[in-house]
């Protein structure tokens, strides 16, 4: 199989003076050195395809300012044109949307599970997105808004905005970002959970990119210890697929995909 070419890699400062150029937030410095990298090499990793989607939470920059860091991004030869700026909630989502939209496709035929941890139950649960018909519906409508999206050729990184005054980010963002088991919860129930106490497998996936420097996490979420087993083929099938789309591409090497088991007084979603 041919692969791709690499993108051509800026040095490490150019990286850096870019975001830390672009991101700043009032009198505040952009973000730190590593997380300027680290930053870089997620939204390569958006653009490579590993994952659908990068929820931009390095400080409170908004989206013209992402949008400017991207485009700075994109003068230095490091990204090929297409990304694009979903606006949820006011959080900032970094995506290429037809990458996105093939994924929430599949979301929607059933490649991902569930985990409802409503605080009115005693444990976690396994449920499919059948179960959750206004979720799914909600699904449906980011790919449509995202299929009928006007690309201003004008513009180095679009930008977009979905109302969402009553949905389950928490779940949505799950979806977006490539979670194979997405939690979800009764929002009439509060933040609450049933998670306090209980013994999750957090999965980690990172790989490396830049010689010399950290590798980049490309995803780390949880399942409860006791849903493992009737989630299994879920997994094993979400990392064979991940495997697949690194072999596909030569920008990052050394794919790691690590558990571990934790039990915590309380977990936040």
């Amino acid at each position: 199989m041919l692969l791709p070419d690499p993108m051509s890699t800026p040095s490490p400062q150019l990286l850096v003076a870019a975001a830390q150029r672009t991101l700043s937030v009032g009198k505040r410095r952009g973000p730190a050195w590593a997380v300027c990298l680290h930053l870089a090499g997620e939204v390569l990793a958006v653009a490579r395809g590993l994952k659908p989607a990068l929820l931009y939470d390095c400080n409170g920059a908004g989206t013209s300012e992402i949008q400017s860091y991207l485009g700075e991004l994109q003068g230095l030869g490091f990204l090929t044109k297409g990304l694009h700026i979903l606006d949820i909630g006011g959080n900032s989502l970094i995506v290429i949307p037809e990458h996105v939209c093939q994924h929430l496709q599949q979301v929607l035929l059933g490649a991902v599970a569930f985990v409802d941890v409503s605080s009115s139950q005693s444990h976690p649960s396994v449920c499919s997105l059948d179960q959750l018909q206004d979720l799914k519906s909600l699904v449906a409508k980011i790919i449509t808004h995202l299929q009928g999206l006007q690309r201003d050729l004008s513009l180095a990184v679009s930008c977009s905005r979905l109302c969402s005054p009553d949905w389950n980010l928490c779940t949505v963002f799950g979806i977006l970002l490539g979670y194979p088991v997405p939690y979800t919860f009764h929002l009439n129930q509060g933040d609450d959970n049933c998670l306090a106490l209980t013994p999750l497998r957090v999965f980690t996936a990172r790989i490396s990119w830049l010689p010399g420097q950290p590798p980049v996490s490309l995803y780390s979420f949880s399942v409860p210890e006791s849903l493992f087993p009737a989630l299994r083929d879920i997994l094993d099938t979400w990392e064979k697929d991940l495997r697949t789309r690194c072999r596909a591409q030569n920008d990052f090497t050394d794919l790691s995909i690590s558990s571990e088991i934790v039990t915590l007084p309380a977990v936040a979603l």
